[in-house]
């Protein structure tokens, strides 16, 4: 998957990308990401990005040209051929394990993040394809929801996370949130790993993490049950 990302302050998105599973999904080429500064496909000596909005108001507007100069110079220079450009914005539609599981399926993404009060409306006509909010609140830019966009999807990719079992039974991957897990000491501080996970009886073992996986949705996220499931 190729992943390129517009933004006004790339320097963002460097301690994410050069450690753990990102950093060794791009060193094994399981996914190319590009960063692009905005403000370099300006027109002005003074590389600006913004402007006040038309018919006034506070805060400031992403202006249009650098961003359709942007996107127009990615799908060019790299011949994009079947790409997606995405806006993260609180307007979006939620992300979610599903829409994760949809969008690794993609080959291109162009990531659009906003900064200041928003971008020229123009722009959302002409070029968005999809907008995506990682929650109902506000962020200063859309830099960190790229990053949790990214770490999401790419989690999905073939050979990304070492075993493929441990991303199936991850919470939100089906309905149910994830089950508990241990590790050695045997025993803790009187807390004690569960007789069941030392027995060795795998299909009992699997039994009791569908179970405990299923108690753990019903107290906390009982919204995620259908009824198939809940029974």
């Amino acid at each position: 998957m190729k992943i390129f990302v517009l933004t006004l302050f790339p320097g963002m998105f460097d301690g994410v990308l050069q450690h753990s599973i990102l950093k060794r999904a791009i060193d094994k080429g399981c996914i190319d990401i590009h960063l692009y500064n905005i403000r370099d496909f300006t027109q002005d000596k003074h590389k600006t990005a913004d402007d006040v909005p038309y018919g006034g108001g506070g805060g400031m507007v992403m202006k249009p040209e650098p961003i359709f100069a942007a996107v127009e110079h990615i799908v060019d220079s790299h011949q994009l051929t079947s790409y997606k450009v995405i806006y993260l914005s609180p307007q979006g539609t939620t992300l979610t394990q599903e829409l994760a599981k949809t969008l690794a399926l993609e080959e291109e993404l162009i990531l659009l993040c906003g900064h200041y009060e928003d971008i020229d409306e123009r722009v959302r006509i002409a070029l968005v394809d999809q907008e995506i909010s990682i929650g109902d609140y506000v962020l200063t830019g859309g830099e960190l929801a790229a990053m949790v966009l990214i770490d999401t999807v790419a989690r999905m990719l073939p050979d990304v996370v070492g075993k493929a079992q441990s991303v199936v039974s991850d919470s939100f991957y089906g309905q149910l949130l994830d089950y508990p897990h241990y590790t050695r000491p045997q025993e803790f501080r009187g807390m004690k790993v569960p007789d069941i996970l030392l027995s060795g009886h795998h299909k009992n073992i699997q039994e009791w993490r569908q179970q405990e996986a299923l108690k753990r949705t019903r107290e906390r996220r009982p919204d995620l049950l259908s009824d198939s499931v809940d029974r």
